[in-house]
């Protein structure tokens, strides 16, 4: 289950700028550079920040994500592709619980491949590194 073409994170550019300005959050077996949404008007943005973000063009931009995976997690493709997998359609299910407008980098450790883990185990920690940079809508 792929995540929506609107809700990729693709560009170099954009992981850039996630990885430069975003604040960061770290489990077991993840990192999560997360990158606020920004507001082109600062007077009306202090005000509807925390309940609608805007974009440059004032409308709701959605929310993107992008998985980094290194080589040091596995040499093996394979076990790469199937961890981002797991991480994809975990996310898929998470998206209409997130705010609208950040940019998001989960990046997986090593220990994600060690580890036999199963998918229940992933999902709670990305839940939990969500809910410590506030990307969930009403910051559950």
């Amino acid at each position: 289950m792929a995540l929506p073409k609107a809700n990729r994170l693709k560009s170099r550019k954009d992981f850039q700028a996630v990885f430069r300005e975003g604040i960061r959050r770290n489990s077991s077996h993840f990192t999560l550079r997360a990158l606020r949404p920004t507001c082109s008007t600062k007077p009306f943005c202090d005000a509807v920040i925390n309940t609608q973000p805007l974009a440059d063009s004032g409308k709701l931009t959605n929310t993107r994500i992008g998985i980094s995976i290194s080589t040091k997690v596995s040499k093996r493709a394979v076990v790469r592709n199937r961890i981002k997998r797991k991480i994809t359609a975990i996310l898929h299910n998470l998206l209409p619980k997130l705010s609208p407008g950040w940019r998001l980098v989960v990046v997986v450790k090593p220990t994600a491949a060690e580890s036999k883990c199963v998918s229940q185990q992933f999902l709670q920690e990305l839940e939990q590194l969500l809910a410590q940079a506030e990307v969930f809508n009403g910051h559950s």
